[in-house]
């Protein structure tokens, strides 16, 4: 009888136990992280170090750290494409930064959506910035947010100042206030084509080749798309350009998904985002066309005569 009383006794008490043990502050947001170095070598698992130093509870999850080395174009992409669907208050660290140890400035972006976004400021915010509109810019104060006994290190902002800041933040031991210094609301921003309608002829960028299928995709929404009245089998002539120069031309049919066309077909359809892609059934588009991403890579897309 008495050994029923301390169990029972125990088992109201564990729960008591371990959540005074996680002590009384603020429950820490998530901390996203995206970089281009890879998982081969400790650079990314450094990164997750520091963080966890700064707060063992934290919730720390990959973004990609597949990046194409120097692609910051590929970064803001990634960001656009994944930061939507996370709650406000989830910080962001991305670290695809060519220009590690110069004057480019290190902030933290609060987005109006209650996101933020720590990094170089070296264009990788150009679409979340744009899509979730900036409510404030703080440079970040390398005094007192960066790795303490690294300030002799150059080369490794991701560790020293980026993932040490964006847990400081995401674990509350910091607020937003206290990063730094208050800058204009602007952004560097990366230059591209927007999506426009023009007699007929759609027009914009392709910001993004799929890694694992080789689907092509471009930032024209089906708002858009659909301002050319498609039906499900029209064809449309698309023609890619590269620095204004004709990579691929193209008569191509408009589906509503890979198998409704035979396999090695190509296929105009709306990828998950609700933009124009291009692809091959069950084949590689880009890699059969010798195609790529990025604010040089352009499409333009018309009703086959």
């Amino acid at each position: 009888m008495k050994s029923r009383f301390l169990l029972g006794t125990l088992l109201v008490l564990f729960p008591l136990t371990f959540t005074l043990t996680r002590g009384s502050g603020p429950e820490p947001r998530a901390l996203v992280i995206q970089t281009d170095f890879g998982t081969k070598d400790g650079a990314v698992a450094a990164m997750k170090g520091v963080a966890f130093g700064v707060d063992p509870h934290l919730a720390i999850f990959d973004l990609s750290q597949e990046n194409t080395p120097y692609d910051i174009w590929e970064g803001a992409y990634r960001l656009k494409q994944t930061a939507p669907y996370w709650p406000a208050g989830t910080v962001f660290v991305s670290v695809i930064d060519p220009g590690v140890g110069t004057e480019r400035a290190s902030i933290v972006l609060q987005t109006k959506t209650g996101h933020y976004f720590v990094g170089p400021d070296n264009g990788t915010w150009t679409l979340v910035a744009e899509e979730m509109g900036i409510a404030a810019v703080r440079r970040i104060d390398e005094k007192v947010n960066r790795r303490p006994g690294s300030e002799k290190s150059y080369t490794f902002h991701g560790r020293d100042i980026y993932a040490f800041t964006g847990a400081r933040l995401a674990s509350g031991t910091i607020t937003f206030e206290q990063v730094g210094p208050l800058l204009e609301p602007k952004v560097v921003s990366l230059p591209y084509e927007k999506p426009a309608l023009e007699k007929g002829v759609l027009r914009g960028t392709i910001p993004m080749v799929d890694f694992h299928y080789g689907n092509v995709w471009t930032n024209i929404p089906d708002t858009l798309f659909n301002e050319l009245k498609p039906a499900f089998g029209d064809k449309f002539t698309v023609t890619i350009l590269h620095d204004g120069k004709e990579a691929y031309r193209g008569v191509i049919p408009y589906a509503r998904t890979f198998g409704d066309v035979p396999e090695g077909t190509p296929l105009l359809y709306l990828n998950s985002l609700l933009n124009v892609a291009f692809a091959l059934n069950q084949g590689s588009f880009s890699a059969t066309h010798g195609l790529s991403s990025g604010g040089g890579w352009t499409a333009r897309i018309e009703r086959a005569p």
